[in-house]
């Protein structure tokens, strides 16, 4: 499975009023581990940088003026990406802009839906944790991936956070530098320390619920059944 985590820097927040990409950031990830390809250029927008944005990532127009248009980079960009999922975050904004730069281009080029498939892991953030923060910093910290310096956000930094966050939220899997080699034999490991413990371990003691403890259990029960109007599993449930 070929995976594309992608990130944009823009002079704004809206391309229908003439905004543009100034930077693009991707790395590549395979079966969930990120190979050593990646793509990042910082672009010319041909066009003044809103000083909101600039406070954002810290990039002036002064840094552009000697760096490709987007119209030198847009067979490459679309080559590296072309058949791979977009792991984004807010994807209809980089799409949106992604999108208006192809439709500049007047070259035939379709949407990148067509060329790709996306997912949105800020849709799949707030699902997860529903009425929480669920912005990039939010999650960064929220799955320890926030050791970085993020005084200034850029395209390749936080595509880089975007994969730890994505990673954990769908499977735990944090070791982005863990090779297939160094994972197989981690794997033997783990399950080696497994069957040395099965095997010596002590038999593990029984602590059973007190009078109390069984009491404040059946209270909570009764607020949970009577919330699901007598459905509550626990009590359907065959628990010894």
């Amino acid at each position: 499975m070929r995976q594309i985590i992608l990130d944009t820097e823009t002079t704004g927040i809206d391309p229908q009023q003439g905004h543009r990409l100034i930077e693009i950031g991707c790395l590549e990830l395979v079966n969930r581990k990120l190979t050593r390809r990646s793509f990042h250029h910082y672009l010319n927008p041909e066009r003044e940088i809103e000083a909101e944005a600039s406070a954002v990532h810290g990039i002036y127009n002064k840094d552009l003026v000697d760096k490709p248009l987007f119209a030198q980079i847009a067979d490459e960009f679309l080559e590296f990406v072309k058949g791979a999922e977009l792991i984004i975050h807010n994807a209809p904004f980089d799409i949106g802009f992604i999108n208006h730069e192809f439709k500049l281009l007047k070259r035939g080029y379709k949407p990148i839906t067509d060329y790709c498939t996306v997912l949105d892991t800020l849709v799949m953030a707030r699902a997860k944790h529903p009425g929480q923060k669920n912005n990039l910093d939010a999650l960064a910290r929220r799955y320890g991936a926030d050791q970085r310096d993020r005084t200034y956000h850029g395209a390749l930094l936080d595509s880089e956070i975007l994969a730890e966050v994505y990673l954990a939220m769908t499977g735990g899997q944090v070791g982005l530098a863990l090779g297939q080699e160094e994972a197989q034999n981690e794997g033997e490991q783990r399950s080696e320390g497994i069957r040395r413990l099965a095997a010596d371990r002590l038999p593990l003691p029984v602590i059973r619920a007190s009078a109390e403890e069984l009491e404040r259990h059946e209270a909570k029960l009764k607020v949970l059944d009577k919330a699901a109007g007598g459905s509550c599993l626990w009590r359907s449930a065959d628990v010894i």
